[in-house]
């Protein structure tokens, strides 16, 4: 049995929440977390759309991550 240690080029995660203020603060989480894997933001993306079954605004992104 052997160990592989590859690094992580890239990784993408997707957020969402009904609180814009609760997405800023889950954006900066992962980035916290990822900066321990020697990842940065390379490209965030956002979305805000309406779910008419809550009757609230529904806010999503879409975070890139790349090796420095």
């Amino acid at each position: 049995m052997g160990i592989i240690l590859d690094m992580i080029k890239d990784k993408v995660e997707c957020l969402q929440t009904y609180d814009f203020r609760e997405l800023e603060r889950a954006i900066d989480e992962r980035v916290e977390i990822n900066k321990g894997m020697l990842l940065r933001v390379k490209q965030v993306q956002h979305q805000v759309t309406f779910d008419p079954i809550r009757n609230k605004m529904l806010y999503s992104a879409v975070v890139h991550f790349a090796a420095n």
